[in-house]
């Protein structure tokens, strides 16, 4: 048993009770009405919904810490050294098109640094938490990365750029590069899930380019604790500040590979 501290409890209290009203959202998902941000960038009644709940939630808890999510302004909190980082509904699209594979995401930063992280699938009740120096767990079950050393036997995901986007070349160039020499890569419309199901040994990397630091905080320390390596793209910086994140399991010969291939790929 791992024992969650108290803002991991707040955490997974917010992500819970926003699901409820999402599940609802998504059975009656034909009488949602939706309006289009920009091609392919969808916000529905269903995400702000939900992101007001987890606001409501987290700052009644901790009214002093700063506020950074995904479908509202930013708030910067009487403590300038902890802020919220939330994704109310990652995976809009697939939730809009009644796909079953989307996800809430709810992370802590402390001075710059993720200390808390929850990723939390309502639909198959799965939920990814980790505390830092703590471990990756799912549900109650520790999470380890996948041991795998042989490329032919890996499985990756990435996002597909949609819409007019600059980053579409490189990821078609990285997918190109890649494909010839693993077991396949998959694009499955949730990036915390793809982090999380590194962790969770499922997938055995996972790269991206130009995601919101939302989509990937809790994601980040959810890999890190369960044993994997993880980068900016660029290297020598801090993904949630670029956006660009590659990450794999613990086998550093591995990374070293896969890297080399998505990096020579995008620059």
């Amino acid at each position: 048993m791992h024992n969650n501290t108290a803002n991991l409890n707040i955490m997974i209290k917010a992500a819970r009770k926003a699901s409820r009203s999402l599940i609802r959202d998504f059975n009656e998902i034909e009488k949602l009405q939706v309006v289009s941000k920009k091609a392919g960038d969808f916000v529905s009644k269903a995400d702000l919904r939900a992101e007001k709940i987890i606001k409501e939630e987290l700052m009644s808890a901790r009214a002093s810490y700063g506020w950074c999510a995904e479908e509202s302004d930013e708030i910067q909190g009487e403590d300038p050294t902890r802020r919220w980082l939330v994704d109310p509904l990652d995976g809009t699209t697939n939730f809009l098109h009644g796909i079953p594979h989307w996800a809430i995401s709810i992370a802590l930063e402390h001075k710059q640094e993720i200390v808390a992280g929850i990723i939390y699938d309502p639909i198959k009740d799965e939920l990814f938490s980790a505390q830092k120096g703590g471990g990756s767990w799912l549900n109650e079950q520790r999470l380890r990365v996948s041991n795998r050393t042989s490329f032919q036997e890996m499985l990756f995901a990435t996002g597909i750029p949609f819409g007019e986007s600059d980053y579409l070349e490189n990821s078609l160039t990285s997918i190109g590069n890649l494909v010839p020499g693993c077991a396949g890569i998959r694009r499955n419309g949730a990036a915390s899930l793809d982090l999380a199901y590194v962790a969770a040994g499922r997938f055995d990397g996972f790269w991206e380019q130009n995601l919101a630091p939302w989509d990937i905080a809790s994601g980040i320390l959810i890999v890190k604790e369960a044993g994997g390596i993880l980068e900016s793209i660029e290297e020598n910086l801090n993904p949630i500040k670029t956006g660009n994140v590659i990450c794999s399991n613990n086998q550093e010969e591995v990374f070293k590979k896969f890297s080399k291939i998505i990096r020579s790929s995008v620059q």
